[in-house]
Parts: C-alpha cells; structure tokens; sequence
C-alpha cells in the first residue's frame, strides 16, 4: 500500500464537502471521521485519535478553525490543514500563527488535499512512505514516480490518480462515478467522456511499456487485471 494507513479528522459545515472529502481519502486507503463543528474537539481527538485534521475555517456553530488549530497543537500537535472560501493574506497569516501547517482556499482540487495531506504525514513522521506494486507497475507514492518493468512512465497528476485508485483495488471494478469521486472529488462538472479521455491517454502510456492492464468493463467502469 502507498501512503494512506492514517487517520484524518475533517471538522466541516458543508455536508456536500464533508461526503466528497470522506469519499475521496477512504478511497486512498485513510480512514476518516467527519464532524459539521468542533465543539467536542478534545473529546473526538481522545477517542478518534487522528494523524490530521482538516478544517474549515469559518463554522456556521462552535469553534472557528483558528481556535480549533490552537487546541489540537496544545493536545496533540497535530498536524492541521485549514480550508476556507476567503483567501486574504490576513487569514493565511492568521491560520499559520494558529498553528495550522498549510491552508487550501475553496473551491479546491480533491487530488491536491490528498497530496498535500499525504505530504504533511510523511514530514511529521506520523505515516511512513511506501510503495504500491500491482504486477510490473511500482507506484512510489512519496516521489510519485511510476516505473512499468522498470522504466519510467511519465503521467500527469490526473493521470497518477487514476492509476493510483484502480492500483489500490486489483481486479475490483471502479465505475467512473467512483473515479471521478476519488479523482476530481466529486467537484466540477466533469463527465465521463473525461474520464474516459485521460483513461484513453494513461493506457496509451502504460502499454508502451507492455501488454494492457487497465480493462474497460462495459457499461460498468474499469479494473486492473494481472
């Protein structure tokens, strides 16, 4: 497995961000507790015990993220990943002197907050590096390096993702609903001829370097085959 055995913490008033977010880092292997305010956060942290937490910084109830990043530094040191739809140099200013270690302004790529949550656990050491193999493909999710029989394959980020999420489940179908879930985060209008275009261009690239993994499955999704 690559990186991805941690827990993530997302306090978050938007329901439709709390499901996209829940969706897309189960689906890289996290486990995930989603809270719609931090008023109980001492409480969620004793029981939970997060690797991360991801929060919003304006709440419609309790605590804002700026007092809730000062809490989770003084119980656990977590580190603390702040979203907001302001992106003022006073707020990320404001969030960094918090505690918090880096800020996303919405609306956001999923593909990025994963990538840069994976990033702050290899840093705090609270999540190790590893590599993900699945026949000839070798996936280093810390250097994001994909190798097939030994050969570099240059991907794009969108690429890399969607390699990564068919990688992690072996011979489970994945509909495109779910790719474009863990891949685009269920944001934006992307439909499946997108998917089906950067499919297109990530087999083209694999299959350089050898016989056809990623099988399509009509009418349902896409799977990696051995």
């Amino acid at each position: 497995m690559g990186v991805g055995c941690g827990r993530v913490l997302l306090v978050e008033d938007d329901s439709a961000v709390r499901e996209a977010v829940e969706i897309a880092f189960q689906g890289e292997g996290f486990e995930v507790r989603v809270e719609a305010d931090g008023s109980d956060i001492g409480q969620i942290v004793a029981s939970f015990h997060p690797d991360i937490a991801i929060l919003d910084l304006r709440l419609s109830t309790g605590p804002d993220g700026y007092t809730m990043a000062r809490q989770l530094r003084q119980l656990d040191d977590l580190p603390v990943v702040l979203l907001t739809s302001a992106d003022s140099l006073d707020d990320r200013l404001n969030g960094f002197r918090a505690g918090a270690d880096d800020y996303l302004a919405k609306p956001f790529s999923m593909a990025e907050l994963v990538a840069r949550v994976q990033a702050l656990l290899r840093r705090s050491g609270r999540v190790s590096e590893a590599s993900l193999s699945v026949g000839d493909i070798v996936i280093d999710d810390g250097t994001r390096i994909v190798t097939r029989g030994g050969a570099d394959v240059e991907l794009t980020r969108t690429e890399y993702d969607l390699l990564t999420a068919l990688c992690r489940r072996p011979g489970q179908v994945l509909s495109k609903q779910q790719l474009m879930d863990q891949v685009w985060g269920g944001f934006g209008t992307c439909g499946d001829n997108v998917v089906e275009v950067h499919m297109s261009a990530l087999r083209r690239k694999l299959e350089a370097h050898g016989p056809r993994l990623i099988q399509t499955v009509r009418s349902v999704g896409y799977v990696v085959r051995v």
